[in-house]
């Protein structure tokens, strides 16, 4: 029975249960340490993944036997080693960044990762770098965590060049919140939830935004 701090049934846990959990099933190492305090380091927002959704997203890739991956939204890095950790030898991600100055934060992460040959940074807007990737594909698995603006077209983007049986994910799937309110930027946001449905076998895990996840039929 569900005590007091849930709702429908859902328990909403504190920090020190949270942390406690992320120390014991997702500890870091040095290199995911450095990635992930990298945007303190250099000024960048704090925005990445925290390290159980980091380590969920590398167990996913590995139950799909995940070799070549698209991520748009690098920032510093460090989901980005997570994914690469996932992949087998000649895998290969795809991370997309928008802001140079961010690009260069991640490679620098990813390098002192041992990660370098695992990962190619691609800057420039995710609509533009998208078409150029096409001819990598298909591909096992696309993670978004980017712009919300266009989580549509890239949601139709991956229903194009995901392989069957490949993943779609899509972080913020709350959108901090936001998701039924009567702005543009939700409205995208359903969008992508609504079409994800036509393509993937989808369900949105509560993660403390969400995380959409879809298997290619």
């Amino acid at each position: 029975m569900a005590d007091a701090n849930s709702r429908s049934g859902q328990v909403y846990f504190n920090g020190p249960i949270l942390d406690w959990c992320d120390a014991t099933h997702a500890p870091h190492d040095e290199g995911l340490n450095y990635a992930f305090e990298a945007p303190a380091r250099a000024g960048m927002p704090p925005i990445q993944v925290a390290a159980s959704e980091g380590k969920l997203l590398e167990l996913l890739l590995r139950m799909v036997g995940a070799r070549r991956v698209v991520e748009l939204g690098t920032l510093a890095g460090y989901s980005a080693i997570r994914l690469a950790r996932a992949l087998p030898e000649g895998g290969k991600v795809w991370t997309v960044e928008f802001d140079p100055r961010h690009a260069e934060v991640a490679r620098d992460a990813i390098a002192r990762a041992g990660l370098s040959a695992k990962v190619e940074v691609c800057v420039g807007r995710g609509v533009d770098v998208l078409p150029t990737l096409e001819p990598h594909g298909p591909f096992c698995a696309v993670f978004i965590d980017a712009d919300k603006e266009s989580y549509d077209v890239y949601g139709r983007w991956a229903a194009r060049h995901v392989r069957p049986g490949g993943l779609l994910l899509g972080d913020n799937s709350f959108l901090f919140s936001n998701l039924l309110d009567d702005t543009p930027r939700a409205a995208v946001m359903r969008r992508f939830h609504e079409e994800a449905k036509a393509h993937f076998d989808t369900v949105n895990v509560p993660t403390p935004d969400g995380l959409l996840v879809g298997l290619k039929r």
